[in-house]
């Protein structure tokens, strides 16, 4: 048995499945927004949600990929209750816009999944003269949920179901080095700078857990390694 193959409290391990770790949840009632749901982990965890019941919101923005991996979900499961919205996470302008429509609709929100991210990437700007990978993997996430976070609070207090924000994450932020700098340019595209970016996140979810345990009741803030 490999090293990363160990029992946790709940039973499971690095080769449980996602069917078998939610088997017997019930989540209609429960409304997710998933981003970067288009692939990998983010299109996992939207389909199994959707599995289980749940009203899944599926933010891509790539609006094409995103309706094409729907319709994926949708021949698996023709009862997914799944809907598309195109949103960059570089963009303040779209996280904005997109922030500004969910919260006119008349939709709750229980759960906000803030998985996506890319990877050494070359060096560029964002719309808004940000390093690209900066701008998606953290500060697109940060300004997200902020302007989320009061239909999430308004959601756990009507219906009294605990909220989630769950940042999915992973333990490369350990590889973090003091002797790197954020700034360096001539690493930008390096992997190790998404460590950084990591690191980021996982200070921002310390943070975020001591203000919701301080200030805001019904919710829960989380890492997923």
């Amino acid at each position: 048995m490999g090293s990363w193959n160990w029992f946790s409290k709940s039973g499971f391990n690095s080769s449980s499945t996602a069917e078998q770790v939610t088997e017997g949840i019930d989540a209609t009632r429960l409304t997710a927004i998933v981003t970067g749901a288009t692939s990998g982990i983010g299109k996992e965890t939207a389909r199994m949600l959707a599995l289980r019941g749940a009203n899944v919101i599926m933010l891509s923005r790539d609006l094409k990929n995103g309706l094409k991996t729907k319709e994926l979900i949708l021949q698996e499961n023709p009862e997914a209750k799944l809907e598309v919205m195109e949103m960059d996470l570089a963009s303040i302008k779209s996280i904005t816009s997109f922030a500004q429509s969910f919260n006119a609709s008349q939709q709750p929100l229980n759960i906000l999944i803030n998985n996506a991210g890319i990877l050494a990437c070359p060096f560029q700007l964002s719309k808004d003269g940000i390093e690209l990978q900066f701008a998606t993997n953290h500060l697109g996430h940060f300004l997200l949920t902020k302007l989320l976070m009061d239909k999430l609070t308004t959601t756990a207090r009507k219906t009294g179901i605990e909220g989630r924000i769950i940042n999915v994450s992973s333990i490369a932020h350990r590889k973090y080095s003091k002797e790197d700098s954020l700034l360096d340019l001539e690493i930008i595209n390096n992997p190790t700078k998404y460590w950084h970016f990591l690191l980021c996140n996982y200070f921002y979810n310390l943070i975020s857990m001591h203000f919701m345990n301080t200030h805001v009741a019904g919710l829960i803030s989380s890492s997923l390694n």
